[in-house]
């Protein structure tokens, strides 16, 4: 592989980085045909589906191309021997691509903002990492288990009444409520209130609008989106202050958290230097853990109920799968949740056709080739694209759009290669609260497939709503409730899966 090295690097331009400025051969990337002048390839460009567009292109183009819009240059990825090399971190590193960086305003220099210079990023990293150790997980466990209580209560009563649900409108009130109450011990009330709650409404209207500036001139946005502009700009205001609120009345309680995420962003000094994160880092790490963590596992939640729905054949087998393990236990442990085996590939299958967080980006920290064939200088980026190198035929097989979670059993996903499945990113900035993701929602799964029959809508078909992240459009699910368990059938269970399970993000750097 070609390397160029040089003693002392030149400074990387400032701003947006053009993919002309970095891919000296960007001839050789193929790109949509009939480009308009100026303008790009936006022809049959929906600025509501941006990440949908790119995806239809992404299968005519092949593994690595190349888009034009408003006069800037972007490079996606998908293929899989590409994708593999650059989650090579000792060339490739994160980044703050130009949805991520249009979240800045908001948080700034938090975990999933940050540029790889910031030095906040690894302070706050190794601060907070004790949050997602087995212990701290265990000790969420019970939180987790009342909000889902809340939850069944809530759909309970919807059933009662003979009304269907809304199941993105449900996931998001469960995963708000699940990473506020374990990490920063707030309540929003969420299941109480017949509207979103106005920090899901502010949250959600800043995503948007970062959304939108992606589709946008730069040098016309604050003429085009005026309204939306001064709109965004008191959505961050409110973020703003229910979060100060919520530090204030912790520091005023002195410690009541018993150690939760908040407790370590206020009392915990660096190991090794002994610094503190500011006030303001404060802020930023909450906000991007109340967005963050709630978003994307109510869409992993929400499509995962989609195809258990629409594959009853699927849903009894996790379902005799939760009876067996769990059994008669009205409230499984903690320990009882790592056991759903199945259960957990039907989340891992739902996350490889719909990775709620769609895309990454990856820059080299180095002059060098991709795969040995694309030059790169150092601070050329590209898009990865999840979704399609979750789709990749020569990877997932010719039936790679078909929903099966049987791709995720033991052996299947030991013969893959590393890095062929990435709902959580890669490398040192891959994402911190993957484990506490994975746990929450195995675990409600569990919950919602014992205690319910999950009936479709006949009529409806998926649609994908973009934010930034992605969720099912208008979901609704009518329910049966289980009268009685019956006998558990049995569950064939390989001895070489009765070992302690493992991440199916895949690779030693992983």
């Amino acid at each position: 592989m070609a390397e160029t090295t040089t003693a002392t690097p030149t400074a990387l331009p400032k701003g947006f980085r053009g993919a002309e400025q970095g891919w000296p051969h960007l001839d050789r990337i193929p790109h949509p045909p009939r480009r308009v002048p100026l303008l790009g390839d936006v022809l049959g460009a929906d600025r509501r589906t941006p990440l949908q567009d790119t995806l239809r292109y992404a299968r005519q183009l092949g593994p690595i191309f190349r888009r034009r819009a408003f006069g800037k240059e972007f490079v996606f990825v998908w293929g899989a021997d590409l994708v593999a090399d650059m989650a090579d971190e000792s060339r490739f590193a994160k980044h703050v691509g130009l949805g991520v960086a249009n979240l800045r305003p908001v948080a700034g220099d938090g975990l999933f903002t940050a540029y790889n210079h910031e030095p906040n990023w690894q302070l706050a990293h190794d601060v907070l990492a004790p949050g997602f150790s087995r212990e701290a997980m265990a000790g969420y466990h019970p939180m987790m288990l009342s909000v889902a209580e809340r939850l069944t209560d809530s759909w309970d009563r919807e059933l009662a009444a003979g009304r269907s649900v809304d199941v993105p409108g449900d996931m998001t009130k469960l995963t708000l409520e699940t990473i506020s109450r374990t990490g920063f011990g707030h309540d929003f009330g969420s299941f109480e209130r017949d509207r979103p709650h106005p920090f899901v409404t502010a949250m959600v209207g800043t995503l948007s609008y970062a959304q939108r500036l992606n589709s946008v001139p730069s040098p016309l946005a604050p003429l085009l989106l005026r309204t939306a502009t001064r709109r965004n700009e008191a959505d961050i205001a409110y973020l703003n202050r229910t979060v100060d609120e919520m530090v204030r009345t912790r520091r005023e309680a002195s410690g009541s958290g018993a150690g939760d995420l908040l407790d370590r962003m206020l009392d915990t000094t660096h190991a090794e230097t002994g610094e503190r994160l500011s006030p303001e880092n404060v802020r930023r790490q909450v906000i991007t853990f109340l967005v963050a963590g709630h978003e994307t596992t109510s869409g992993s939640l929400s499509f995962a109920l989609h195809y258990l729905a629409r594959h009853p054949e699927i849903a009894a087998r996790a379902r005799a799968e939760v009876d067996q393990v769990w059994g008669d236990t009205e409230t499984p442990g903690y320990d009882q949740v790592a056991k759903l085996r199945y259960v957990r590939r039907v989340l891992d299958e739902s996350l490889r056709l719909w990775p709620t967080a769609p895309a990454y980006a990856r820059e080299a920290t180095r002059d060098t080739e991709l795969a040995g064939v694309h030059p790169m200088r150092r601070g050329a980026w590209a898009l990865i694209l999840t979704p399609m190198l979750h789709r990749d035929p020569e990877v997932w097989g010719a039936d790679a759009e078909e929903f099966d979670p049987d791709r995720f059993d033991a052996k299947a996903v030991r013969s893959r290669a590393p890095h062929t499945f990435k709902p959580f990113g890669t490398g040192a900035r891959a994402c911190i609260g993957r484990q506490f993701a994975l746990h929450e929602a195995t675990l409600v799964l569990g919950l919602l497939l014992r205690r319910y029959e999950l009936r479709p809508d006949p009529a409806y078909q998926l649609r994908v709503t973009e934010r930034l992240t992605l969720m099912p459009e208008d979901l609704r699910l009518h329910l049966d409730r289980r009268t009685a368990t019956a006998a558990p059938a049995p569950v064939t269970v390989p001895d070489e899966v009765r070992s302690e399970p493992r991440c199916p993000v895949h690779g030693t750097d992983d």
